[in-house]
């Protein structure tokens, strides 16, 4: 990390950041986490935080629950929040899925699945995130109406990700009308690349 980053880590992590353990089940009190009640947006694989930052920036009526593997975006994301102010976002560093686990189920607002790892190689598709087993994990996770919604700029991956969504008979789809989220730097690479971009948004019946 680099010295900005690792300043805001030691500052800040003591009371924005949360550690994911591999197989720890403990139920996670998302009141007592936040210090408040207040609707919860999970925000899976974040990148640098730039996007999630602006989110949480622009919409403080709600919690946002970020997590990440990557240790630089970790600390660039709690720069932000320290310049920022931001009250109502905690920093989860490990497995995604390890800490939907911990959630109770109806107990977020809305997941987002932004520009996640398309693992392009036919061998390493066991390894994308939006499969079957993930999708229902995360559907039961959201209360009735609770939205998830997922973005690539990988065609393939895109079409991959409708076939599971539209399979889980507890989501339905909802119009695909442009919804307005800030551009993440993946989502610009993706851009620059050629590549169309494809928001796919469903939610818990």
């Amino acid at each position: 990390m680099s010295s900005r980053h690792a300043d805001a880590h030691a500052a800040l992590w003591p009371t924005l950041g949360l550690t994911v353990l591999d197989g720890d089940r403990t139920p996670l009190d998302l009141p007592e986490l936040f210090g408040r009640d207040a609707p919860t947006v999970l925000e899976i694989g974040f990148g640098m935080g730039d996007a999630t930052a602006a989110m949480a920036a622009a919409d403080p009526e709600r919690n946002y629950l970020a997590v990440e593997v990557h240790t630089p975006g970790i600390g660039n994301l709690l720069a932000l929040a320290g310049e920022l102010s931001l009250t109502n976002l905690r920093v989860a560093e490990g497995d995604a899925m390890q800490l939907v686990h911990r959630l109770a189920p109806a107990s977020l607002d809305a997941v987002h699945v932004y520009f996640p790892d398309p693992w392009p190689k036919a061998r390493h598709h066991k390894r994308r995130l939006i499969q079957p087993g993930n999708v229902t994990l995360l559907r039961e996770r959201l209360h009735p109406g609770g939205v998830l919604h997922c973005a690539t700029d990988w065609p393939e991956y895109a079409e991959a990700m409708a076939e599971t969504l539209n399979a889980d008979p507890g989501l339905r789809r909802l119009p695909s009308t442009p919804h307005p989220r800030p551009e993440t730097k993946f989502e610009r690479r993706g851009t620059e690349a050629g590549r169309p971009i494809t928001d796919l948004r469903y939610a818990r019946t």
